[in-house]
């Protein structure tokens, strides 16, 4: 669907974490456990090494207790513990077992971030996709607009919300937290600063990773930018915080919200309307399953 906008290069997405004074490939593969115990490792013997390691959570109830089921304490305190603590500063054992759970221990010396078939990125940025995908006579694009402002001159058949939920239905209920983020961008006299476009850190410094999107986008110019990540407790809302008194808020939300469906047409997508953390496929999956549940129930086919 999207290659109707955009052409593709690879993604390239490779990361890294410091700990230690070292940086480790992440998420934790084989090169990262051969390099941490400075050991020489066969996929059995991996198995062998985190079976060894890790704790007896059969049934992990968070984060915390995830973590440590799968690789043991000294992994987690390296590579966990301090990078949850400075993007939620909640504790891992806290927080859903999801939110550890996203990321993959791998048997392999794959060390790509995600290990999906494909992986790419479009070709001339996400700006001009996006710029294509709206460059349509049917479409008109207002900016700095609060829709609420707004809504009540038009008569829409239909409405599709992106925005926060709770921000719809006015607070009623209170507002659900969100972690935000902001960032300090730091330009460098050479073609890179870093070895890889992400670098976290768990236990160092107070922000959280440092990017260097070139890496990815790979334009040929002499200089680069790096730009260093800061989790706030206030701003734009960035992601939800997985925690059983924010999916029962949520819950009350999503109740208004598939009444208001039902009642005034008004349709409820994405990250901010649902209070999920989703992957950039994940939100065009979901859009693209929107668009066919509309054109199903408004008959627009």
């Amino acid at each position: 669907y999207l290659s109707k906008y955009t052409e593709w290069i690879p993604g390239n997405y490779k990361v890294k974490s410091y700990s230690r004074g070292e940086l480790f490939p992440f998420p934790i593969n084989m090169l990262t456990l051969e390099q941490f115990f400075n050991v020489k490792l066969t996929v059995e013997d991996t198995k062998k090494l985190l079976q060894s390691l890790g704790e007896d959570y059969p049934n992990p109830k968070n984060s915390e207790e995830f973590v440590l089921s799968r690789v043991g304490r000294e992994l987690y305190e390296a590579f966990y513990l301090g990078y949850t603590l400075k993007q939620w500063e909640i504790h891992p054992k806290d927080l859903d077992a999801s939110v550890c759970g996203r990321i993959p221990i791998r048997f392999n010396k794959d060390e790509r971030y995600v290990d999906h078939k494909y992986q790419l990125t479009p070709k001339h940025g996400f700006t001009k996709l996006f710029g294509n995908m709206i460059h349509h006579k049917n479409i008109h694009v207002l900016l700095n607009t609060d829709y609420k402002e707004i809504i009540a001159d038009l008569n829409p058949k239909f409405i599709i919300y992106t925005g926060p939920i709770d921000y719809y239905f006015d607070y009623q209920f209170g507002k659900l937290p969100w972690r935000s983020l902001s960032f300090k961008h730091v330009e460098y006299n050479k073609e890179f600063e870093q070895p890889c476009v992400q670098i976290n850190y768990p236990n160092d410094f107070t922000y959280t990773r440092s990017v260097e999107i070139k890496h990815v986008t790979q334009q040929k110019v002499p200089n680069t930018v790096v730009s260093f990540e800061f989790s706030e407790k206030e701003g734009d809302p960035y992601y939800p915080i997985p925690a059983d008194n924010n999916k029962k808020l949520f819950l009350k939300y999503k109740e208004l919200a598939d009444i208001e469906t039902k009642q005034k047409n008004v349709y409820f997508g994405g990250r901010l309307a649902n209070y999920t953390y989703i992957n950039t496929d994940e939100a065009i999956e979901n859009a693209l399953e929107l668009y066919n549940k509309i054109v199903n129930e408004q008959k627009l086919g």
